[in-house]
């Protein structure tokens, strides 16, 4: 029996539950992998607060250079979180031949290329099951799984913060505030939880999944985010009386030469999959030419299902070692080196579009803005009209009224240009909330 070395950076919730299961699962772990993982040593910036799990003096290091430069050590283990900090860790640790296993998303959507370029040039493996989806191991069926389909679009629920807000919202009819505070209290939410509700964490996420999919590296600062921090209740339930349900969607679609990679809040229809996708839980919807569309679902987050993925990479990587395989292409068998992809830009996305206006009380002034719709080619699917809304909303302007059209598929840049038209010529009489429709016609 093979015995991996590891060392641990970062001591938190997920860096104690890898421990704990190490420790409490030991033997399903060794009878199913056949080798023998010892965590040599721990690091973490402050051993004098309380720790989610207990672990032995003798395994503490006082510093993160006696884990890089430990030569009896095989697996850096990178669990602390933010940027600057791991990308200096980790590049050290390749310069010294150390493989890598790390749950960062932010780290490898904003930083990738660098990391795993060097990892190609040191002949050392990186593996991030942990950084996408927690327990879910989306990482690996798209290496392996889906190897033999060309995948066309990925759809995802990847961050669930927001999920459990949109689900308070949608339930309960909360405001977007009561729902966070409550998500807050729970502990499904930080303190400061700007990264989720603004798209950033989804955006890191699905940045990930793009490269493995198509092939190439994200400019992570070229990915269209939008959050779900100016959602109102109200257009939660004008969605529903259009049969859809508002999730917080992580798109990739490839088209061709260009790839269309997004975070956006989006109206799914009520019978979609994804659409029952609940309170904190991820999901993955993935279709392949010769697979069709699949679906992965489970929690996304959390110290247990996140430390299970990373024990997983760290059983595939060490399995390699004892096998003497060299640079294990299970891990690393992606165009990472010489392909950067293309991203659509904004103005190309085609989608369908939920618009709410705010109008005047007058006669004609849906043919108005039909005609506006008309000129930039924009067809009209459905409008809801002002009674329902008047008795979904608990309060009115004076002589305004709200006005809802859901549209067929458009063009961002039309939708734009018409809706600039429309608050230029008084037809709105306030930035109109405007919510992308995935709703194959």
């Amino acid at each position: 029996m093979k015995k991996i070395n590891i060392g641990i950076v970062g001591y938190g919730v997920v860096g104690s539950s890898v421990v704990k299961i190490l420790d409490k699962d030991r033997e399903i772990i060794t009878q199913k992998s056949g080798l023998d993982i010892n965590v040599k040593k721990v690091y973490t910036r402050n051993w004098n607060r309380k720790l989610f799990y207990p672990i032995d003096d003798s395994k503490k290091a006082k510093t993160v250079d006696e884990i890089i430069n430990d030569k009896d050590i095989d697996i850096v283990v990178e669990v602390a979180g933010g940027i600057e900090f791991p990308y200096h860790l980790i590049t050290q640790a390749i310069k010294n031949r150390k493989n890598i296993v790390t749950a960062n998303k932010a780290l490898l959507a904003e930083k990738g290329k660098d990391i795993f370029s060097l990892a190609q040039k040191y002949d050392v493996r990186i593996g991030f099951e942990a950084a996408v989806a927690g327990g879910i191991p989306i990482i690996k069926a798209l290496r392996e799984g889906l190897v033999a389909n060309d995948i066309s679009k990925i759809y995802g629920i990847l961050n669930g913060t927001t999920n459990y807000i949109l689900t308070s919202m949608y339930t309960e009819g909360k405001s977007f505030e009561q729902a966070l505070k409550e998500a807050q209290e729970k502990g499904y939410a930080e303190a400061d939880p700007t990264l989720d509700i603004n798209g950033t964490d989804a955006a890191h996420k699905i940045s990930i999944l793009a490269s493995l999919s198509f092939g190439g590296f994200v400019d992570f600062s070229q990915v269209y985010v939008e959050g779900i921090d100016k959602i109102d209740t109200l257009d939660i339930e004008l969605g529903r009386e259009l049969g859809y349900t508002l999730k917080l969607l992580a798109i990739a679609k490839s088209h061709g030469e260009e790839v269309e990679i997004r975070v956006n809040p989006t109206f799914l229809p009520s019978w979609h999959p994804l659409s029952k996708v609940d309170g904190v839980f991820n999901a993955v919807m993935v279709e392949g030419n010769n697979v069709g569309e699949t679906m992965f679902y489970g929690r996304g987050a959390g110290g247990l299902p996140t430390a299970s993925a990373v024990i997983s990479d760290i059983v595939c990587i060490g399995k390699s070692i004892a096998n003497n395989l060299g640079r294990d292409l299970e891990i690393t068998s992606m165009d990472w080196k010489h392909k950067d992809l293309t991203l659509t830009k904004v103005k190309d996305f085609y989608t369908r579009y939920y618009v709410r206006f705010t109008v005047p009380d007058i006669t004609g002034i849906l043919a108005k803005i039909a005609s506006v719709f008309a000129k930039y080619n924009i067809s009209i699917a459905a409008v809801i009209q002002k009674e329902k809304i008047l008795k979904l909303q608990k309060e009115t302007k004076e002589k305004v009224v709200p006005l809802v059209i859901l549209t067929h598929t458009a063009s961002e840049n039309n939708i734009q240009l018409a809706i600039k038209e429309i608050v230029s010529n008084k037809y709105s009489v306030e930035n109109p909330v405007i919510i992308r429709v995935e709703d194959e016609e």
